[in-house]
C-alpha cells in the first residue's frame, strides 16, 4: 500500500469500526400523536409520495355499549351515519365522493364506530368536508333507517345458515355470559326490528364526543397540514360536561359449558373457546406463538394431525381475539358429523401436549419467523396503516407497538410457550359448541 493511500484506508477503517460499535438509532414512531384542545387524539403518519390519503374518525361507540334489550344498536347507528345530514342526502354524499373516485363509509364493531375516508390528496378538501359533515351532523332519516333495518335483518337471516357464524355467536354467549361481548354485534332479527330513530339518535348523541374520539390521517400530508385541516373542521366540536360512558371489563364467565345447535348439515362445526388476554399483557406474545404452533396454518400441529394425517377435517385452526374490555381464545374445526368426537379428542390432545412439553426448536422458529415476517403486510397500504394506528391507540398499546411486537415475539422461548399453554390452553377450561346434525 502506498503512503498516499494509507491515510484514506485508515479513515475508512476507523469509520467501519465506529459503525460497528455505534448504538443503533431508535426506530421512529409509526405516527405523530397529539391531543387537541377538545380532547380529540390526532394521529398523523406522513407518507410522502403516496397519493391516497386515508382518514379515520373512530368513536368509542361500539356494540359493547349496546343496552341488553337493544342488541345491534351500534351496528345500525354505524350503518346510518353516512345516510344523510342537513346539507346532503345519503345519495348526494355517495355521488360527491364517487365523483372524485374516493370512498366514504362507516360502521361499528365491538368496541367502536368508525367513519373511513380514502381520497386522492388533490381531493382531500372535499373528502374532509364530507367526513366532518357525516360525523358531526348525521340526521338518521327514517326512510334510511327502515331500509337499513330490513337489510340487516336479511343479512342476519342469511348468516343463520352459516354454521361458523352460528357457532361463533353461541360460543361468545358461553365465554362472556355476563358481558355485552356475549351479544352479537349485528343483534338479532327481533332486537333490530324494535330499534327506532330515537334509539339511534340518542345512542349517537350519548357516545359521539371529541374526548373519546381518535382521528388518524395517513398519506402525502404533513403533520402541520393534517392538524390545520382537522382543527378547521373538528376544532369547534365541544367536549360535553358529563363523564364519558364506560363499559366494565370482562369478568370470569363461570363454569365451563357445552352447547349443541342442531342443523341438518352434511358436516359439523366444532368450536372450543375460553376467555383470553389482551395485547397489553406480556403473555400475549408467547400465546400468539403457541396459537400458531397449535393451529396457525398448514404447518401447525392440528392441521398435520386432523387434516393431513387423518383426513378428518375440512378446516382446523386456532386464534386469540383481543378486545378493549376483554379477550378470547378459540380452537375450531369443520368435520363430518360422525367424526366430531374423534376430532374433538385430537384438539384436546394437542392442546394438552403444549402444556406438558416444550415445543420443538423448528416449530418455534417457524412460528416466530411467520409472525414477524408477515407483520409488515398489516401496514402495506395507507388504509391499513390508518386502521392499525387507530387500533393501537384505542387498545392503549403505544405508537412503538409494531417494533415491540416484533422484538417481543423474537424473545419468546419454548419455556414461555409451555408456561402460557399451562395458563390458557388446558382443555378442561374451554367451553364447547357443536353445530350440525345429531346422530
Amino acid at each position: 500500500m502506498t503512503n498516499a493511500r494509507r491515510p484514506l484506508a485508515l479513515l475508512l477503517l476507523g469509520a467501519l469500526v465506529l459503525a460497528l460499535y455505534a448504538t443503533p438509532a431508535p426506530a421512529a414512531p409509526i405516527a405523530h400523536r397529539e391531543v387537541l384542545p377538545n380532547g380529540i387524539v390526532l394521529l398523523v403518519a406522513e407518507r410522502p409520495g403516496v397519493p391516497i390519503v386515508a382518514v379515520r374518525v373512530h368513536l368509542r361507540a361500539g356494540a359493547a355499549f349496546d343496552p341488553r334489550d337493544r342488541a345491534g344498536l351500534a351496528n345500525l347507528t354505524g350503518a346510518l351515519v353516512t345516510r344523510g345530514t342537513p346539507k346532503r342526502t345519503g345519495p348526494e354524499i355517495d355521488a360527491a365522493i364517487e365523483f372524485v373516485g374516493g370512498s366514504l363509509e362507516a360502521g361499528a364493531g365491538r368496541d367502536g364506530l368508525t367513519a373511513s375516508l380514502s381520497v386522492l390528496k388533490r381531493d382531500l378538501t372535499l373528502g374532509l368536508d364530507l367526513l366532518s359533515d357525516v360525523v358531526l351532523a348525521p340526521t338518521f332519516p327514517n326512510e334510511e333507517l327502515t331500509r337499513k333495518v330490513a337489510q340487516i335483518q336479511a343479512a342476519i337471516k342469511r348468516s343463520e345458515e352459516d354454521p361458523n357464524t352460528v357457532a361463533g355467536r353461541a360460543l361468545a354467549r358461553l365465554i362472556f355470559p355476563n358481558h355485552s361481548y356475549g351479544q352479537p354485534v349485528e343483534g338479532t332479527i327481533e332486537s333490530v326490528g324494535k330499534l327506532t330513530r330515537d334509539d339511534v339518535a340518542g345512542f349517537y348523541r350519548g357516545h359521539a364526543r371529541p374526548d373519546t374520539t381518535i382521528v388518524a390521517v395517513v398519506g402525502d400530508i404533513t403533520v402541520d397540514e393534517a392538524r390545520r385541516e382537522i382543527v378547521k373542521r373538528f376544532g369547534g366540536w365541544a367536549k360535553p360536561a358529563t363523564p364519558a360512558p364506560t363499559v366494565p371489563p370482562v369478568t370470569p364467565g363461570g363454569p365451563v359449558k357445552t352447547e349443541t345447535v342442531t342443523k341438518e348439515l352434511s358436516q359439523a362445526t366444532l368450536m372450543l373457546g375460553r376467555q383470553g388476554i389482551r395485547q397489553v399483557d406480556p403473555d400475549y406474545f408467547p400465546l400468539a406463538v403457541a396459537s400458531y404452533v397449535l393451529g396457525g396454518g398448514s404447518a401447525s400441529r392440528l392441521y398435520g394431525r386432523v387434516r393431513d394425517e387423518g383426513g378428518l377435517a375440512y378446516s382446523v385452526y386456532s386464534y386469540p381475539s383481543p378486545g378493549r374490555y376483554g379477550a378470547s381464545f378459540t380452537v375450531a374445526a369443520q368435520t363430518r358429523t360422525a367424526e366430531v368426537a374423534r376430532v374433538g379428542d385430537i384438539l384436546k390432545e394437542e392442546m394438552a401436549r403444549l402444556t406438558r412439553e416444550p415445543v420443538k426448536d423448528d416449530e418455534l422458529k417457524l412460528a416466530k419467523d411467520y409472525l414477524i415476517g408477515s407483520f409488515p403486510l398489516r401496514l402495506d397500504t395507507t388504509a391499513k396503516v390508518a386502521d392499525f394506528i387507530v387500533a393501537i391507540e384505542e387498545q392503549g398499546l403505544g405508537l412503538d407497538y409494531a417494533d415491540r411486537y416484533k422484538a417481543s415475539i423474537a424473545k419468546v422461548t419454548a419455556a414461555d410457550v409451555q408456561r402460557v399453554a399451562q395458563k390458557f390452553l388446558k382443555p378442561d377450561t374451554f367451553n364447547r359448541v357443536v353445530v350440525g346434525a345429531t346422530k
